[in-house]
């Protein structure tokens, strides 16, 4: 287009030139014509941009992340004169179309129109806008283009992806331990123990396996948690930018889910804790309730005002994590106090995990790693079939 109206620009000084030093009918005619053409051609680009119709349509406004929708848009041109050079430009921030079709550029005779059938994927978890994003309308000469946003795009509502796993390679001895817990607690009900912690009482502890196992043991009080897993994730949100905080965010739900999922399939009782209010606890007994759980995620929003330090302490200091087998933590930040929080109920044999999702690298905490915490990265665009 620079060059268009570079060359416009250099034949409208040469028809200057000629009628400054010639004259003349031709010259005086070519003059006023080029002079005229860009008003013109103006004038032409704002008609189309107030008659040009556009039409575009979506399988369904709910969908999961990675499922493909048909998609189809229509361009139409209900007037008597020809529509020159319509172009579309689509988001792709978040979605994107699979098959885009071949012309970017479209010439509509009068009462011609196009239609485009394909399909269309969203990335990520969350609510926002796909399909057509804007159309830009040129003039015959190409001298000049108006960009317009589509007045009524289409906003679709994204629930994250449900990755099934077969294992948990990152910590393959779960399954083994939490299910020898549930068979002892089923055997032995009422004198299943458990390591000693500072604040139980002496009628609490129980003397025979103390002195069996050469350690102080307790009792399992009556009313205390018996499940063998406990999963807390970060519902925090970091930054203001979608694109930096919907890839970061939609991982950790997946992460989630997929442990979720996992544990519940292999009838290993659950709690997922996190700070937002209605999902302070949830307990999974097995895959009866993990639909719930499945759509209260769909409905999860992020808030910058979340204290996840302070919920995750919040969490310790009750003991809600020491009596589990297992705990998880699915984390965007990770840092040494909150590996330092945890240290207590490590060393008291409580295995712990955390998955941090993150774009930035923690080589430095992963290398703190050891028999009962463990340190994985997760980057957005890793599969987590083979991460976790």
């Amino acid at each position: 287009m620079r060059k268009r109206r570079a060359v416009f620009g250099v034949s409208w000084l040469l028809s200057l030139v000629a009628i400054s030093f010639y004259g003349g009918t031709v010259s005086y005619g070519l003059f006023f014509a080029l002079t005229l053409l860009p008003f013109l051609s103006f004038f032409y680009i704002v008609c189309v941009w107030f008659r040009y119709k556009v039409y575009q349509e979506i399988g369904s406004r709910n969908i999961v992340s990675g499922q493909s929708v048909p998609y189809y848009f229509v361009l139409q041109n209900e007037d008597k004169f020809a529509f020159a050079a319509i172009g579309i430009s689509f988001f792709s921030d978040f979605s994107f179309i699979e098959e885009l079709p071949d012309k970017t550029e479209y010439e509509l005779l009068p009462g011609e129109k196009y239609r485009y059938e394909t399909s269309f994927v969203c990335r990520y978890r969350g609510e926002y806008e796909v399909g057509i994003r804007e159309v830009t309308i040129s003039d015959f000469l190409r001298l000049f283009c108006i960009r317009s946003e589509v007045k009524e795009t289409k906003k679709v509502i994204v629930a994250p992806k449900l990755i099934r796993l077969h294992e948990l390679k990152s910590v393959s001895d779960v399954s083994t331990m939490v299910q020898r817990e549930i068979l002892k607690q089923e055997a032995e009900p009422d004198i299943v123990t458990r390591e000693y912690v500072y604040g139980d009482t002496l009628k609490q502890i129980h003397w025979k396996a103390t002195a069996r196992e050469q350690k102080l043991m307790s009792r399992r009080m009556i009313g205390e948690e018996k499940e063998g897993v406990l999963v807390f994730f970060d519902t925090h949100r970091y930054d203001e930018n979608p694109k930096k905080y919907l890839p970061l965010e939609n991982c950790l739900l997946e992460t989630v889910l997929a442990l979720g999922f996992f544990l519940s399939e292999k009838s290993i009782p659950v709690m997922i804790y996190c700070s937002q209010e209605k999902f302070r606890k949830n307990r999974l007994n097995g895959i009866g309730d993990f639909g719930d759980f499945y759509e209260l995620t769909r409905e999860l929003e992020f808030d910058k005002a979340e204290d996840t330090k302070g919920r995750i302490r919040h969490i310790l200091d009750r003991g809600t994590a020491r009596d589990k087998r297992v705990v998880f933590f699915v984390l965007q930040k990770m840092d040494i106090e909150i590996l330092e929080m945890t240290r207590q109920i490590s060393e008291n044999g409580v295995i712990v995990v955390f998955y941090v999702v993150t774009e930035e690298k923690i080589d430095d905490l992963r290398a703190m790693s050891d028999g009962n915490r463990r340190i994985i990265a997760i980057m957005p665009q890793d599969k987590l079939e083979e991460v976790l």
